[in-house]
């Protein structure tokens, strides 16, 4: 019975992010129709034209719309946010990227383990820290059941690594 309703959550989980995936390309796909709103020196990186990067600036762009002022100036100097789970009240911390960028941080505000999820499907980090945060705030317990949890480096001979 428990095996059924880890699956049942499982399968609600991962539809939930699909949705949240599929809400984000949609609001990505808006400020499309506005130019304006994407900072024209992105839209070009050495050599690279349009294609990924402006998918980039896009999902950023989007993610900065959605933190709070605390969490976007977190953001911009750090390259990295903190979220507060919805059920637990424990506090994460999403790295930019897609995979393996989460932090469950401990009370001192150290990482203390690791979570890797993400919707199904391929986007830009933007788009994922989105989902991951959408997901944390309003179904860490779903969020966590179908993550895969990981080892975060800790101690002395780690210093150098900037959390």
């Amino acid at each position: 019975m428990f095996r059924q309703l880890l699956r049942n959550a499982k399968e609600r989980l991962r539809l939930f992010l699909s949705e949240c995936g599929r809400r984000a390309r949609v609001l990505r796909d808006s400020l499309r129709r506005q130019p304006n709103r994407i900072d024209p020196s992105s839209r070009f990186f050495q050599g690279f034209r349009c294609g990924y990067w402006e998918r980039e600036a896009r999902g950023l762009q989007l993610l900065k719309e959605w933190l709070s002022p605390e969490e976007l100036a977190q953001y911009d100097a750090k390259s990295y946010f903190e979220v507060t789970g919805c059920h637990s009240g424990k506090r994460y911390r999403i790295s930019h990227g897609t995979s393996m960028n989460i932090h469950e941080l401990d009370g001192g505000g150290q990482p203390c383990v690791g979570w890797c999820f993400a919707p199904t499907g391929y986007l830009v980090a933007g788009d994922v820290m989105l989902s991951q945060k959408i997901a944390l705030e309003t179904n860490e317990r779903g969020a966590l059941a179908v993550a895969n949890k990981f080892s975060v480096p800790t101690g002395r001979r780690n210093m150098h690594l900037h959390y």
